[in-house]
C-alpha cells in the first residue's frame, strides 16, 4: 500500500472525525497511552497556529493520519533543545488504522513530512515517542532521527528524537 495512492484530506479537517479515528486506533492498541490525546480545543488552537493534519482514506475507509506542529520557545525548553524554534517542526501524533498496520505507512508518512516541512523552510524535525514503542522508534531511526534525551510528561515518558533536515 502506497501513501500516494490514498485519498488525502489536509484542510478543513473534521476534528470530530479525527478524534473518532484516533480513539478507534487507541482502543485497538495494546498500549493506548503511546498515542497522544489532544482535546478538540487543543486541536483547534494548534490548527489556528500553523499545525497541519493529514488524514488518508482508501475509498471511504480511514487508513492513517499525521500531523506537523510548529515549535515555540517553550518547546525548546521542554525538550531541552538549543535551536532557533522558528526552524523546528514537531512531528505530532501519527497513527494507522489497525486494519492497515504492516503496510509501512508510518515510514511513508515520515518521508512525506520530511519533504513537506523542508519545502516550508524548516531545518530541524523533532519527534517524541514512548520508550517502549520500538516499532515507531525504529521508523524514526530509519528516517535519520537521533535520540537526544528522555522527558516525562503528563502523558508519560517520551524519548526525544531530532533530525536535521537537509535539502538535496
Amino acid at each position: 500500500m502506497k501513501l500516494e495512492d490514498l485519498k488525502c484530506v489536509d484542510n478543513n479537517i473534521n476534528l470530530d472525525k479525527y478524534i473518532e479515528y484516533r480513539e478507534y486506533t487507541k482502543s485497538n492498541m495494546q498500549y493506548p497511552e503511546w498515542l497522544g490525546d489532544f482535546t478538540k480545543e487543543d486541536l483547534k488552537e494548534l490548527l489556528d497556529n500553523g499545525t497541519k493534519i493529514w488524514i488518508y482514506y482508501l475509498d471511504n475507509d480511514f487508513v492513517c493520519s499525521m500531523m506537523s506542529i510548529p515549535s515555540n520557545e517553550e518547546d525548546m525548553v521542554k525538550f531541552d533543545l538549543d535551536f532557533d524554534y522558528k526552524e523546528v517542526i514537531d512531528y505530532g501524533p501519527m497513527f494507522v488504522n489497525p486494519k492497515y498496520v504492516g503496510n509501512n505507512l508510518q515510514y511513508q508518512m515520515l518521508k512525506y513530512l520530511d519533504e513537506y516541512v523542508k519545502s516550508k523552510g524548516y531545518k530541524i524535525a523533532i519527534g517524541t515517542i514512548h520508550p517502549d514503542n520500538i516499532y515507531s522508534i525504529n521508523n524514526l531511526i530509519k528516517d535519520g532521527f537521533v535520540l537526544t534525551g528522555m522527558r516525562s510528561f503528563k502523558r508519560g515518558p517520551r524519548n526525544i528524537y531530532v533530525k536535521k533536515l537537509i535539502n538535496k
